[in-house]
């Protein structure tokens, strides 16, 4: 092995997280976060900086999170290298969006995954939110057999190392199963 130095850790997967929101005037708005992973079953976790989406979240005590995907690649990283702070990015990006049935928070239609978030905590030093969530919304057309087929959904992740997105790969083991050969 060969020592690597370098500012920016190579840890993988890094998600693609779009979390939709209202304003106190009930505009929504979209954010790229790509700091986040599932916490607990019904719960995850982002690590995000102060943002025009976290002021909303303290606001309205609810979010959505969107699953980016190959076939967002563009919009998503608009919502990353756009401020909703001086553009209306749902406006200029030409995404389709309706409100949540069950949270305070826009549900953008291009996404095939969303889930919906109530704020379970938010902490301003660390940046830390915890959302419990209380429904997913999930396209059809990304199903199989009743569950997100992700071969079908073609979600993608952030690769730090390179600044690029990559789609996430094939199956290559099947978990609390494959170890069990060594366990013998």
């Amino acid at each position: 092995m060969k020592e690597f130095s370098s500012s920016k850790s190579v840890i993988v997967p890094e998600g693609v997280f779009i979390i939709g929101t209202y304003d106190e005037n009930g505009v929504p708005n979209a954010m790229n976060a790509a700091w986040g992973q599932q916490s607990d079953y019904g719960e995850i976790t982002l690590f995000l900086a102060k943002h025009k989406t976290t002021e909303n979240i303290k606001k309205t005590k609810a979010f959505t999170v969107a699953m980016a995907t190959k076939d967002t690649v563009v919009i998503s990283d608009y919502f990353g290298v756009e401020t909703g702070n001086h553009v209306n990015k749902i406006e200029k990006a030409g995404v389709h969006v309706h409100k949540s049935t069950h949270v305070n928070a826009p549900i953008i239609e291009e996404y095939p995954v969303t889930l919906e978030c109530e704020l379970k905590s938010w902490d301003d030093e660390t940046g830390i939110l915890v959302g419990k969530i209380v429904s997913s919304q999930v396209d059809e057309k990304v199903l199989t057999d009743g569950r997100v087929d992700l071969d079908k959904m073609q979600p993608i992740m952030f690769d730090i190392s390179t600044s690029t997105y990559r789609v996430i790969g094939p199956i290559v083991g099947k978990a609390f199963h494959d170890g069990l050969v060594l366990k013998k």
